[in-house]
């Protein structure tokens, strides 16, 4: 059977892609038309697999919604599974359904067949997921544990002394524990994880990815805790930390390059109850644009911010908790002014992106290099605009603040839950208020939400009771809700985007803080002055059918 020409004469693909294809065979040895054809994008993989399920007589399944009974997954070893990319999923009278992405490998059904007594009848489905319901059931990197299980001693030390850290080395560089958290790396960048918690708990090793904004539970093999510190070892070596030293947290950065993009990834370690604790923060350089026009502005906040951005001279302030989008907005602000007329230095901790055309300075308080001595040096350096990363201090403030006196623009960020409440954190940090007032042009508070899968959100009409008090309820209106795809990984969300609070200082404003008003009080005179909420701007985005209710009440309260 020529694939190729099946493929060309069902006009999968053209006569010159098959050239193409064959010729990247050649280069690669062991690799089929399919699989490169897949990849290369060529082929779409629901279309290759009826067109050989239809010649073959073999059924194609879909197992987004499949549930595999457990006494159907206990009948196959996990190292077959694993090994052939195969699943069990159904048994019926002596017959064992099996579910393949390759209906040419019939090895591996022979030897499933060999293994339970029974007939094993094969179905195709989309690899993914196939290998979605292996890690599902079987636990991420479980064959790789599997090997590992096989390799290791019986011999458990219950207390770790300084004789066995050449052995934990030794360990960690092992091939099969570089595989494994090779294989916990990967799917985290796969599933556009921003965080990666690898926690040692007394029931074991749990693994969770930060999602979106949502931490998510990982299935791993409950054999990978006899691995912890093989794989926490792994993690240190790479991050160049020192693996001796285990009271102690520790700081440290791994680079990589996955399919040609450059991932960076800052790793934290802090000693637990039951172990040492790992969060590994993954900054996908490659995925990453820098667009006001993205963030999920409304029209008016984006024309408004626009404008106080091209301002000579100010502070414009970016506040909200960690994780919040402050550094995508104030970079992608950057992004659209930076130009060969202006100079733009920045100074932060960390310098999580490099941008073209931006000179950037990274903190360093070990050697005296904190964010106000940095902010001194830079204004000897002739510059039009600044970013101050974090003003956490009154001496990062104050400089700050003598900057913007100066004819600079200056971008930073605060940690306060509204836009009004920046000023008052300024007063309080020490700052004179005539001076807060006077430079402080606008604040920008925002959240994140996460957006509804466009590919399985539903329509549907709430209920006023089941609605906040504050939301603009009219009757008969159509809202969107989550539902749950193959596209968004059963979710229902797919990306995130920003709920913005702009407050920009009119001159009542101004007086109010050089009154030492209060937060409230300055809440009250922007939004007479036309100021929208945080939970406003959220209804618009829920309205719009771009997020939910629950996504706003869940970052933005009252």
């Amino acid at each position: 059977m020529d694939i190729g020409a099946l493929l060309v004469k069902n006009g999968l693909i053209t006569a010159e892609q098959l050239a193409e294809l064959r010729r990247r065979a050649e280069a690669e040895p062991g690799r089929s038309l399919i699989d490169l054809g897949l990849q290369a994008g060529l082929l779409e993989e629901r279309e290759v697999l009826e067109l050989l399920g239809g010649m073959m007589g073999i059924p194609v399944v879909d197992l987004h919604d499949f549930s595999v009974p457990p006494d159907v997954l206990e009948m196959v070893p996990p190292r077959v599974v694993f090994r052939h990319g195969v699943l069990p999923i159904e048994r019926a009278d002596g017959t064992l359904k099996v579910a393949t992405s390759d209906p040419f490998n019939a090895y591996a059904l022979d030897e499933i067949e060999a293994l339970t007594g029974c007939r094993v009848k094969p179905v195709l489905a989309r690899r993914s997921e196939i290998d979605r319901l292996i890690k599902q059931h079987f636990g991420l990197g479980g064959e790789t544990v599997s090997e590992l299980v096989a390799e290791h001693s019986d011999v458990e030390y219950l207390e770790e002394t300084d004789e066995l850290e050449a052995q934990l080395d030794e360990e960690a560089r092992q091939p099969s524990v570089v595989r494994l958290v090779n294989e916990i790396l990967l799917e985290a960048i796969e599933q556009r994880a921003s965080d990666v918690h690898i926690e040692s708990q007394e029931s074991g090793l749990k693994l969770r990815y930060r999602i979106d904004g949502v931490l998510h539970r990982q299935p791993v093999p409950p054999e990978i805790d006899r691995f912890r510190s093989a794989i926490i070892s792994r993690l240190k070596i790479m991050a160049r930390l020192n693996i001796a030293e285990k009271r102690l947290p520790q700081d440290g950065r791994i680079k990589l390059r996955v399919k040609g993009r450059e991932i960076d990834v800052r790793v934290s370690v802090i000693p637990m109850i039951h172990g040492e604790g790992l969060v590994l923060r993954i900054l996908d350089k490659g995925g990453m644009e820098f667009d006001l026009r993205k963030l999920g502005m409304e029209p008016d906040t984006y024309a408004t911010f626009r404008q106080l951005i091209k301002r000579p001279h100010g502070i414009l302030l970016v506040t909200g908790p960690t994780g919040s989008g402050k550094t995508t907005t104030l970079y992608s602000a950057l992004r659209d002014i930076r130009d060969e007329s202006i100079k733009i230095i920045t100074i932060e901790d960390p310098v999580e992106y490099h941008l073209e055309g931006l000179n950037q300075i990274q903190v360093h308080a070990k050697i005296g290099l904190t964010f106000a001595a940095g902010l001194r040096s830079i204004l000897r350096h002739d510059p039009d605009v600044i970013l101050v990363g974090e003003i956490r201090d009154l001496e990062t403030a104050e400089i700050a603040i003598q900057a913007s006196l100066t004819g600079h623009l200056v971008f930073s960020t605060l940690h306060t839950n509204d836009a009004a409440s920046a000023f008052v954190r300024l007063v309080d940090m020490g700052v004179e208020p005539y001076l807060v007032s006077s430079t402080v042009e606008a604040v920008m508070a925002q959240r994140l939400v996460r957006v509804l899968c466009s590919n399985c959100k539903e329509q549907y009409e709430p209920d006023r009771l089941d609605l906040p008090e504050d939301f603009p309820y009219e009757e008969g209106m159509r809202l969107y809700r989550p539902v749950g795809c193959r596209e968004c990984r059963n979710t229902g969300y797919r990306g995130r985007m920003g709920i913005f609070e702009l407050l920009v200082a009119n001159d009542r404003i101004r007086e109010l803080t050089v009154e030492r008003a209060s937060a409230a009080v300055i809440a009250r005179e922007a939004r007479s002055a036309g100021m929208r909420t945080l939970r406003e701007d959220g209804w618009i985005k829920v309205r719009n059918g771009w997020t939910t209710v629950e996504e706003v009440l869940r970052v933005a309260v009252v």
